[in-house]
């Protein structure tokens, strides 16, 4: 008997089997279509037929309906800060078949939901999402994949002029002038985790999560970096400073938290948030600029090693944790005194050319 519809209290049912030419090809339902009313129970039974009967004359896999990008987003595992960002868009273009979807288009979405912010932002809120969503569900193959280009530096110099801002302050990198100010100044757990994260390039999170038994081998001179972004954990020699910093600190529960072995911490914060008023007031105490963590540490550990002391680009980024030297490079390091260093530079280049030319460059003015 074909599907139809019947009342359960306050829901309807369906039963029966799905036929085709007068011949069952399912198997028997007895199951709630969700609906409330005999109407939409009704139209349930019927798509439910329409689909089986599609599956029946062409396989499951070209019976599949056209994936539509809502569609791709319920596939795609999202975390929570990216399915926040998935919103707004699915708002926009949920319905549209991705096979449909251009690269310009998601583009144009940038300036439509943020029309307030820089193309940075429009490209982390917009296309990185997007293209993370697309290219999951060619990864288990329900469409082809997509490749969408960022924002052009005429597009970015544009949406700055026009919001009159050229986004987030950019912040001088860390420096042990800096540090041995601050350290005079900040908790001796604050001062701990500003040494920890120069001396080693350790992001705010990573420290913030280190375990006292877990990652601290104090009488070797030996601290454990947690694992992030897909790498795994790294044992990293240090200095004998460091050690005493790291010995002489209580053992430390974050606030809030159950007092259990497992949730003690080497600086007893529970979060990247936690150390920020204390950090801050040691700016402010120590008269010096303040530094957020990741310029005082990441990035200072970088300038310091390839720009100020030419450590070797290799043993630096696998100290530091970087796979990819060139990106370190590119973003971890900073021109500093470019002006006196490139005049400085062509005044020996002039000196020298003189010597051997035997002719003067003319200084005299008028």
């Amino acid at each position: 008997m074909p599907l139809e519809a019947y009342q359960r209290g306050r829901t309807w049912w369906a039963r029966g089997r799905v036929e085709y030419n007068g011949s069952p090809i399912s198997e028997y339902y007895r199951c709630s279509t969700g609906a409330s009313t005999e109407a939409a129970a009704g139209q349930w039974c019927i798509d439910e037929e329409t689909d089986r009967v599609r599956r029946f004359l062409l396989g499951d896999e070209a019976a599949e309906k056209p994936l539509t990008f809502a569609g791709a987003v319920l596939l795609y595992e999202a975390n929570p800060k990216t399915a926040k960002l998935l919103l707004p868009i699915v708002d926009e273009i949920g319905g549209e078949l991705v096979k449909n979807i251009k690269p310009k288009a998601v583009r144009d979405l940038g300036p439509k939901l943020y029309p307030a912010d820089g193309t940075k932002t429009w490209t982390r809120h917009v296309i990185t999402p997007v293209r993370s969503v697309i290219n999951n569900a060619h990864d288990l193959g329900k469409c082809a994949p997509i490749r969408i280009k960022g924002y052009s530096a005429k597009e970015t110099l544009e949406q700055d002029e026009k919001r009159g801002s050229t986004g987030r302050k950019h912040y001088a990198p860390g420096s042990w002038e800096w540090l041995l100010q601050f350290r005079q100044h900040a908790t001796p757990r604050c001062a701990a985790l500003a040494l920890t994260m120069y001396v080693t390039g350790a992001r705010i999170g990573q420290a913030i999560a280190m375990h006292p038994a877990h990652h601290l081998d104090l009488p070797n001179c030996r601290i454990c970096i947690p694992g992030a972004k897909g790498f795994p954990d790294r044992w990293l020699d240090v200095p004998p400073e460091l050690v005493a910093d790291l010995a002489n600190l209580p053992v430390l529960y974050p606030r809030g938290w159950e007092r259990k072995p497992e949730n003690l911490r080497v600086f007893g914060y529970g979060t990247r948030w936690g150390p920020v008023k204390e950090w801050k007031k040691a700016c402010r105490a120590a008269g010096i600029e303040y530094l957020p963590f990741h310029s005082a540490g990441r990035h200072g550990f970088g300038q310091e090693t390839i720009v100020r002391q030419r450590v070797d680009k290799k043993a630096a980024g696998a100290f530091g944790g970087w796979s990819d030297t060139a990106l370190m490079e590119r973003v971890y390091t900073h021109a500093e005194d470019a002006s006196a260093k490139v005049n400085k530079a062509l005044g020996r280049g002039l000196k020298a050319a003189e010597k051997k030319t035997r002719l003067k460059l003319k200084r005299s003015v008028g």
